[in-house]
């Protein structure tokens, strides 16, 4: 079982930049491929950015290169997702995600979410 905690959510303008965090539980956190996934009003949810066990290889949604970036400190159980240069469209309820592979496959099929943190752009 893993329990994923997000936190960094918030109100920012166009352009800013927002860090979010996501603590996870256990100590089996280096054995999942760890994820973000949003989910605007009225859409559905949709994958955002992954990475691996490690932290060397990633991936992210075409909406997303270039200005968001991925990351994760095993040591300390986190995920992290650096956002840049936002744009009113990126607002949306992020959720943590984790999946457990043997092989290294994106987008992610999670098995564990967090309960989802709101970031709001404004124009």
């Amino acid at each position: 079982q893993v329990q994923l905690v997000e936190s960094g959510g918030g109100l920012v303008q166009a352009g800013g930049s927002l860090r979010l965090s996501c603590a996870a539980s256990g100590r089996t956190f280096s054995t999942y491929v760890m994820g973000w996934f949003r989910q605007a009003p009225g859409k559905e949810r949709e994958f955002v950015a992954a990475i691996s066990w490690s932290g060397g290889s990633t991936y992210y949604a075409d909406s997303v290169k270039g200005r968001f970036t991925i990351s994760r400190d095993n040591a300390r159980n986190t995920v992290y997702l650096q956002m840049n240069s936002l744009k009113p469209e990126d607002t949306a309820v992020y959720y943590c995600a984790a999946e457990s592979q043997s092989y290294w496959s994106v987008p992610l099929r999670p098995d564990y979410w967090g309960q989802g943190t709101q970031v709001t752009v404004s124009s």
